[in-house]
């Protein structure tokens, strides 16, 4: 059974001594007469509760465990006082510097159920911490352990994917339309996978890695993620890509982050084109000043419900029969709130979607 440790600071030695007599059998007891000394014993000891008399010379019992809240947050605090000092207590109570206070002089019996409570309280609170570290362990573990499965899947799918683009240089499959159909499907089942497989990675990395400020070249960032989901979709020149970038000024900020946040925008945009459009189209436009950069990407694709729009950056929330994983928009939102972004969209069913980012320019002042 644990002993409750108690630490009573007043400046009058008769009430030290009266406190110690009365309950030195039900707790471990320390004392002081002045706040210094009573953080002296908190430097060298925990304590479970530290009860203080207001008024003291140099510093009074608020002021007192003012300190102790900014350096031993744990123990629980009682404050005694015989005067009516009614805006330091509410002051003391509001900004949770006391658990509660006690009139004196003190009736034994009144005091020592406040150390029963308070001891509860200490008790619950520490159970907390430890429940919440152990689940902060178990997560980070979990993370760790999707993080490198992920990684690990991504070999022999990447390997599967080229095995099968080169039966397809091969044309192995000129004899047989039915073992073509067969493969395509295999593919379109693997690169799924990948895409699976990526925005987990995605997620893990935007969740656990801190933000890193580097010069961003728009022109170069955006090209380059058009021409990976270009070639990633197969899409050639399916969609016609219009791409406008205007940055006269420098920009600093997460390029990872902002590479997701663009990449997830186009996939959408390519996935949620319209089959029987002649002209799909996708616009990216890019506009950057000293403040921040804005990023619009607009598709003439299937568009969204109105009904859908407050949920579409909810985890795993899908539309369209079910295209993709649910977990595209989501991360873009998350990786915005890393970068203290904003988002907007504008949508009509069956004509187009048009997203517009805010993106804080983390530029030095000159």
């Amino acid at each position: 059974m644990t002993i409750i440790k108690v630490l009573y600071v007043d400046d009058e030695e008769n009430n030290l001594s009266s406190f110690r007599a009365n309950f030195r059998r039900l707790y471990e007891i320390y004392t002081a007469n002045s706040g210094a000394e009573a953080l002296d014993i908190l430097s060298q000891t925990e304590v479970h509760i530290v009860i203080s008399d207001q008024r003291m010379p140099n510093m009074t019992g608020v002021e007192l465990f003012k300190k102790i809240k900014k350096l031993y947050p744990e123990p629980i605090r009682i404050l005694l006082t015989g005067y009516t000092d009614i805006e330091a207590l509410a002051d003391a109570i509001n900004t949770g510097d006391i658990y509660r206070y006690i009139t004196k002089p003190w009736n034994e019996i009144e005091l020592n159920n406040g150390i029963q409570n308070a001891y509860d309280v200490f008790r619950t609170r520490r159970e907390l911490k430890e429940k919440l570290m152990e689940l902060q362990k178990t997560n980070d573990e979990l993370n760790r352990f999707i993080y490198s499965i992920s990684h690990e899947l991504r070999a022999p799918l990447a390997s599967a994917l080229g095995v099968i683009n080169l039966a397809k240089l091969d044309n192995v499959f000129a004899e047989s339309e039915k073992g073509y159909e067969y493969w395509n499907l295999i593919e379109d089942c693997c690169a799924r996978l990948d895409y699976n497989i990526t925005s987990t990675l995605q997620y893990y990395k935007n969740s656990r890695y801190s933000n890193v400020k580097e010069e961003v070249n728009f022109e170069k960032l955006v090209d380059d993620l058009v021409t990976m989901h270009k070639l990633a979709n197969n899409v050639d020149d399916k969609i016609r890509f219009e791409v406008s970038i205007d940055q006269p000024e420098k920009f600093i900020g997460d390029i990872f982050r902002i590479e997701v946040i663009i990449g997830n925008l186009i996939s959408n945009a390519i996935k949620y084109q319209k089959p029987e459009e002649e002209d799909k189209l996708i616009k990216i436009e890019v506009k950057v000043n000293r403040l921040d950069a804005i990023i619009t990407i607009t598709d003439n694709g299937l568009g969204i419900l109105n009904d859908h729009l407050n949920k579409i950056f909810n985890q795993f929330f899908r539309m369209h029969n079910q295209k993709g994983t649910g977990l595209g928009l989501f991360i873009v939102r998350e990786a915005l709130a890393k970068l203290d972004g904003k988002i907007s969209v504008e949508s009509v069913l069956n004509s187009g979607t048009k997203f517009t980012i805010r993106i804080p320019n983390n530029v030095p002042d000159i």
